[in-house]
């Protein structure tokens, strides 16, 4: 793939209703630490690519409250760099949830409510528009 930043934008858009994480994040599979089918396409914590040192301040944090998930990217918000998107994807592949943000807005802050009695794997996912797409796995 020539451009993945040209190529994960506009999976981030709204089209059918999916994101890019739908996709991606196969049933059933786990994106481990060791995987190396999605290096260089999604960064997590430890798998930073070239973008080492940005992962404290694009992997969004996660707080579970009840059947309340709240994501924050802990990123500075301005017209030119900003977090674009937050979706929250299940195990499946399934989105449960999605917000999108401008440069304007004060924080990169989302709350999703879980379906009931949910208990699973979940992927939050923070995409900035400079340093690319985001991914931290979780269990409920």
């Amino acid at each position: 793939m020539k451009n993945r930043r040209e190529f994960l934008k506009r999976g981030a858009l709204i089209t059918t209703g999916l994101v890019v994480s739908a996709p991606l994040l196969a049933k059933s599979r786990s994106l481990k630490d060791d995987d190396k089918d999605f290096t260089g396409i999604i960064f997590t914590e430890k798998q930073q690519a070239g973008w080492d040192g940005k992962a404290g301040s694009h992997v969004p944090k996660v707080t579970v409250k009840g059947n309340k998930v709240t994501l924050l990217t802990e990123h500075g918000m301005s017209e030119t760099h900003f977090i674009v998107r937050h979706t929250l994807v299940d195990e499946a592949g399934t989105m449960l949830g999605a917000q999108t943000f401008s440069g304007t807005d004060e924080k990169a802050e989302s709350t999703f409510e879980l379906p009931a009695g949910f208990s699973g794997k979940l992927y939050a996912t923070s995409f900035c528009n400079k340093h690319d797409f985001w991914l931290k796995e979780f269990s409920v």
